[in-house]
């Protein structure tokens, strides 16, 4: 009758080929849950500088183009210049009240903050005061 040192001998190595097969599975996964989130914070972040630079521009003495230069600089230092296309203001119709939209068009590299990517946009809205 083999004792406990000989049955584990058959097994030698057979955790390193089994740390390989569930690696194989877990990096890629891990890897594409943290793109994911990295996603959801750029567009997350510039969504919200656009919505402020709406609201920004939407103040009584000030134009579209404040609400402009405002969300340029809540995005700077925040998410790279590279991944900003353009950043666009115009004064709109909404339900029969002025109001400002900003829109701002990026993209979003496949692998980190490099290569070619996935483009979106993202647009804020305020209602612009008006003197009465």
């Amino acid at each position: 009758m083999p004792g406990p040192s000989r049955a584990r001998a058959g097994e030698a190595g057979s955790a390193v080929v089994d740390f390989v097969l569930v690696s194989m599975l877990v990096v890629p996964l891990f890897l594409g849950l943290l793109q994911l989130g990295l996603y959801l914070y750029v567009r997350n972040t510039i969504a919200a500088a656009a919505s402020e630079g709406a609201h920004y521009a939407a103040v009584l003495d000030r134009d579209a183009t404040d609400g402009e230069f405002r969300t340029r600089q809540l995005i700077d230092g925040v998410i790279r210049d590279e991944l900003i296309h353009n950043i666009r203001s115009e004064v709109i119709d909404l339900n029969g009240q002025p109001a400002v939209r900003i829109t701002v068009h990026a993209h979003m590299p496949p692998l980190g903050l490099w290569g070619p990517g996935l483009a979106f946009t993202t647009q804020g809205h305020a209602t612009k005061e008006v003197a009465r």
